[in-house]
């Protein structure tokens, strides 16, 4: 099983494949949370003019783009210097969009807190020991925490009932070139008691399922909120008090 750093090379060699490639692919027409064409789009956020917002794993940048365009003051983090490179050299100089090269949890530790936070399938990439306190005290008193992750993979396999990671593959775009990586895939009932034991309430959990019938991969967007009356969430080690029956969706 790979480390967080060797899922961060990889995420750095899938970069460089791209910049190799030197495909340009078009602004978002429609926001996807991983499926293109499916779920609720970027109405989930709310209205975002004048909010500060982190994109956390912002990879090409073009989502951040969209919400900068609507009015945001939108920060793009992503820890692979070959992502951040293509999305430097696509947005150069985007009003309302700051592309930052660093990893996630220490970005957080050193900004101020964001009223909106979200990620397009990025959260399951990252350690959730270290990354789940950053995240809820990098939200202001009330702000919102939006992400997307993996539920089913293209194979059926399903959720994991136990918060540990286990090993998935990232195929470079145009070839067969499979890479292992960490992530955790987690049920729907074990991110929300996660969440919960880091000062968060969930407030939605929407699946989003390929449209094609043979492909079983699945994704959940959730959305959850720090209350406006939290003081500084706790860091305490991912063990859940109850696990949720196997099965569970």
């Amino acid at each position: 099983m790979t480390s967080e750093k060797g899922t961060l090379e990889i995420w750095t060699t899938y970069g460089t494949h791209q910049l190799t490639r030197g495909l340009e692919l078009p602004e978002l027409d429609r926001w996807d949370w991983g499926i293109p064409e499916t779920g609720p789009g970027a109405t989930v956020l709310g209205e975002v003019a004048g909010l500060r917002v982190l994109d956390l794993g912002s990879g090409l940048g073009r989502h951040a783009a969209k919400l900068a365009a609507l009015g945001a003051e939108v920060t793009a983090v992503d820890a692979s210097p070959t992502q951040h490179r293509r999305a430097l050299t696509r947005y150069p100089d985007t009003s309302g969009l700051r592309l930052v090269c660093d990893d996630a949890v220490a970005h957080l530790h050193a900004a101020d807190p964001y009223d909106l936070i979200y990620s397009v399938g990025s959260v399951p990439y990252l350690d959730l020991d270290r990354l789940l306190p950053a995240l809820a005290n990098g939200l202001k008193p009330g702000g919102r925490l939006v992400f997307s992750a993996l539920h089913t993979n293209s194979y059926g396999s399903g959720p994991s009932t136990r918060a540990t990671p286990r090993p998935e593959i990232l195929r470079l775009p145009g070839t067969t070139d499979d890479h292992p990586v960490n992530m955790w895939v987690l049920t729907p009932q074990l991110w929300e008691e996660l969440l919960v034991q880091h000062g968060l309430t969930m407030e939605s959990v929407t699946a989003i399922d390929s449209p094609t019938p043979d492909n079983a991969v699945s994704y959940r967007l959730y959305v959850a909120r720090r209350p406006p009356s939290a003081p500084t969430a706790p860091a305490p080690a991912l063990h859940p008090r109850r696990t949720p029956p196997a099965g569970s969706v």
